[in-house]
């Protein structure tokens, strides 16, 4: 039985057990320590006001967990938006990410919004910390990469390029409707 539900603040602890893998053990994140709880609780609250943010639940355990954000902080951008995807490294590649990627998707749309961003860590040549499977992920849904930054951020001692991909979901039209900020998942 899988389910995807709005998060809720009791849902931090394990989305910060499955969050710290990333930090600890790869350059996916590019955090070089895993967040408080507390301070990862306030992250997702502050996302919660605006956002969607989104776990995945298999057999009565969270597996995984998507939100989005602002592109950028000023309102000619609100109708793009920045997304993250973090699942359980044991839960890959048995299609988990494509559905809770595509809820999150469905959500944003409902909203409004008619850009979607990733900002995904990259190696110039893979690694034990970090291959092209994030990248890879985004193109399997549609994203084209659009910028690269190389060389850019530094992690256990090595230097990852960092890249953004864009994937349009909506049509652009001179005034578009106004984003809403109040429909999410119960």
């Amino acid at each position: 039985m899988t389910e995807i539900r709005t998060a809720k603040p009791e849902d931090a602890g394990r989305l910060l057990e499955i969050y710290d893998y990333y930090v600890t053990s790869t350059a996916v994140s590019l955090e070089y320590e895993t967040p408080s709880l507390e301070e990862f609780t306030a992250r997702m609250e502050r996302t919660l006001k605006k956002y969607p943010y989104l776990v995945l639940v298999r057999d009565g355990k969270i597996e995984g967990y998507a939100y989005a954000g602002p592109f950028k902080g000023r309102a000619s951008y609100a109708w793009s938006s920045e997304i993250s995807i973090y699942l359980d490294h044991r839960a890959v590649k048995c299609g988990l990410g494509r559905m809770l990627s595509e809820a999150l998707e469905a959500e944003l749309k409902k909203m409004g919004i008619l850009n979607l961003y990733g900002c995904i860590a990259y190696p110039e040549k893979e690694d034990e910390y970090l291959t092209t499977n994030s990248a890879d992920y985004h193109r399997h849904l549609g994203f084209e990469t659009v910028g690269v930054f190389h060389r850019c951020a530094c992690k256990f001692g090595r230097w990852y390029n960092m890249i953004w991909m864009e994937k349009i979901i909506g049509e652009h039209v001179g005034h578009p409707a106004s984003v809403r900020f109040d429909c999410r998942l119960p």
